[in-house]
């Protein structure tokens, strides 16, 4: 008897959590159209199939939509983390990592959804402290191979590993951004961005 009565609950919560993922998914599609302060909280519930109390169950306001959609970004940024932490040698770790981290930057929605995080980090503290976070634990991740680098031989001595690494995601930002704005694929940026890092890191 316990367990039928528990089912009612758990339909309720998962259908819940359907409702908040699909209104998310909304939100994502209305920002990456039109813009975050060009939408409307009934813009992202029309597009969602829910009324507007619906999404005020789920969601406070759009503010709280992107707190959210920012918060997510920490899960894309997972498997960044784990290739980063893995015992081969810097240089080769640092290679895959620039190809990999350009790629999925130039996903011309991705550069469209930062832009709109970025911006609206600038104005609002709670999104900033979101979108800080996840950027300098990139750092720390890259600012490790950096050292290890170092230590190992392969990249100069002298090196600031954390302030190299926060140069290295800025220019593959930068290049990523341009990929998109140049319509020029991000492998046939690759190239000249390795050759510029790798000259500027690697020991004589």
């Amino acid at each position: 008897m316990a367990q039928n009565l528990s089912e009612p609950e758990g339909k309720r919560e998962k259908a819940a959590a359907q409702r908040r993922a699909k209104i998310l998914e909304a939100a994502l599609i209305c920002f990456l159209e039109n813009g975050y302060h060009q939408t409307g909280v009934r813009d992202i519930a029309k597009r969602a199939g829910v009324s507007l109390g619906n999404l005020y169950n789920h969601f406070p306001g759009k503010h709280d939509v992107l707190v959210e959609i920012a918060a997510m970004e920490r899960a894309d940024l997972e498997p960044f983390l784990k290739m980063l932490a893995k015992p081969q040698p810097a240089r080769i770790v640092l290679e895959k990592f620039i190809k990999a981290y350009a790629t999925y930057l130039a996903a011309p929605e991705n550069i469209i959804l930062s832009i709109e995080i970025s911006s609206e980090a600038v104005r609002k503290p709670d999104i900033g402290e979101l979108f800080v976070a996840n950027r300098e634990e990139l750092v720390t991740a890259l600012t490790s191979v950096m050292q290890r680098g170092v230590e190992a031989g392969d990249f100069r001595k002298g090196l600031k590993p954390n302030e190299v690494s926060q140069l290295i995601i800025e220019l593959v930002d930068a290049s990523a951004y341009r990929s998109v704005l140049s319509e020029i694929p991000v492998r046939k940026i690759l190239g000249g961005l390795n050759d510029f890092i790798f000259a500027a890191v690697e020991a004589a």
